[in-house]
């Protein structure tokens, strides 16, 4: 294995991990940046206010990019996998 296709292998698994996290990271910022919000306009600050909404609003995210994840995981393995003959030389 040379280091070129070792930091190929590390750039692609970098990559694969930032566009699986994005979806459920962004909702999470979105939705508690909301509710930062709505605590500082309305001077409630409840600490289950902060985590419910946050948590029902990962999980749906979760739910919706689910098949999206899972085929983008599945098809990095693959490759990868498929490709074990190559790194062995």
């Amino acid at each position: 294995m040379t280091t070129e296709l070792v930091m190929g292998i590390a750039a692609d698994t970098m990559k694969v991990t930032l566009l699986v996290s994005a979806p459920v990271l962004i909702v999470g910022l979105v939705v508690g940046l909301a509710v930062s919000l709505f605590q500082a306009v309305t001077q409630v600050h409840e600490m289950t206010l902060t985590f419910v909404p946050k948590i029902v609003a990962v999980m749906i995210a979760m739910l919706i990019a689910l098949p999206w994840m899972m085929n983008l995981l599945v098809t990095f393995t693959q490759n990868l996998f498929s490709n074990i003959p190559m790194y062995v030389k």
